[in-house]
This record gives C-alpha cells, structure tokens and sequence, in this order.
C-alpha cells in the first residue's frame, strides 16, 4: 500500500456516521505502514456540476487547451490526478433519497474521463485504474444497503469498476433512525475493525 485517497460524501461534517466508518478504517490501513493519505471532502469543496464548455474542456488534451478550458478542466485534472495516485480508495457516502449525494455524482462526472480514466474499445468500454482496491463505508436512514431500494452503493460500485476498480468491498451502518440504529452502528464499525491494510 502506497497511497490512499479518501473521499467523504456527507454534509454532516463531524456527525458523519460514513465519514466516522472511514476515517477508522484509514486508521487501521496505516496502522502497519507509512502511506500517505490524501483527503477530498466533497461537501466542502463545492465541485461545479459537468456543462458543454467543461466537457469540452476535459476532453482536449493539455496541450492543445486554450487558457479558458485549461481553467476549467483544472478541477478534473485535480481529482483524476489524485484517483490515478491512489492504489486504495476509500469512499465514505450515506444514502440521499435513495442514491448518491450529488456532490459525490459531480465528483464522478468530473472524473470519468474518456482516454483517460476509461477507454473505448470495439469491445466496449474499458477501464483504465485496474489494480486499486477501493472500500465503501456507507450509512443510511432507513435504506436497507444492497436492497432494490438502494441505488447508491449499487451504482458506485457500478461505477468504479466502470473505471477498472472492481475490487470493492462495502461496509455498512443501515438503518440508523431504527431503534437498534446505535447497534448497528457499532456492528458496522466492529466490521471496520477486522479490516486489516
């Protein structure tokens, strides 16, 4: 383990049951090494949403970018740049409306770039991070993760292996407003706990 890049989803800052699940699972990875952890807070970043100029922007090559569109794709060249520098990724996100927080979409749109992070074949789309191991640490309300209902921890993973991760591993705190919801945080975070880097 070289590097690890931590992206937190949720806009309860230090009240985070996903983002509590990710920073003791990055303390336990870095337990036993050195690795440098870089951390993208997407609630506090304020990630533009995807435009025609921005798209545009992202798929001219550096060089052949004019200053306008070398401003613009600076955000993605960021967020790519730190995804490729990264061989364990851990995404913290809970469950809005039954998907992903749309800065986490955002985050997303800027990085799935194509000849970049993922390429097109007569075979199909191909992804180009092959080899990383990405964790989910995932909390919600009263979505059960992994149900039909949840469509936030299916189409990251969806996702992420669109882009050649396709070892995944989730951990999750659902179900947290029930009554037992204090019960299934702490199972969630004992699951944290056997995870060993």
């Amino acid at each position: 383990m070289t590097n690890i890049l931590h992206i937190t989803a949720s806009i309860r800052s230090d009240d985070s049951v996903s983002s509590a699940l990710g920073g003791t699972l990055i303390k336990n990875l870095t337990e036993s090494s050195d690795a440098p952890v870089t951390v993208r807070d997407l609630s506090r970043n304020d990630l533009p949403l995807i435009s025609e100029e921005r798209f545009a922007a992202n798929l001219t090559s550096a060089a052949e970018r004019t200053p306008k569109q070398a401003a613009l794709a600076a955000i993605a060249d960021t967020l790519i740049a730190e995804l490729q520098a990264a061989d364990t990724i851990v995404i913290s996100s809970p469950v809005y409306n039954f998907g992903v927080p749309a800065s986490l979409k955002a985050w997303a749109d800027l990085v799935a770039r194509a000849g970049t992070t993922f390429k097109y074949t007569e075979n199909g789309p191909v992804g180009l991070l092959d080899g990383k191991k990405a964790y989910i640490t995932a909390a919600s309300g009263g979505t059960p993760i992994g149900s039909d209902m949840d469509f936030m921890s299916s189409w990251l993973t969806f996702f992420l292996g669109f882009l050649g991760i396709k070892d995944v591993e989730i951990v999750a705190a659902d179900g947290i407003m029930g009554a037992d919801g204090a019960d299934r945080v702490a199972a969630a975070h004992q699951k944290v706990a056997q995870i060993v880097g």
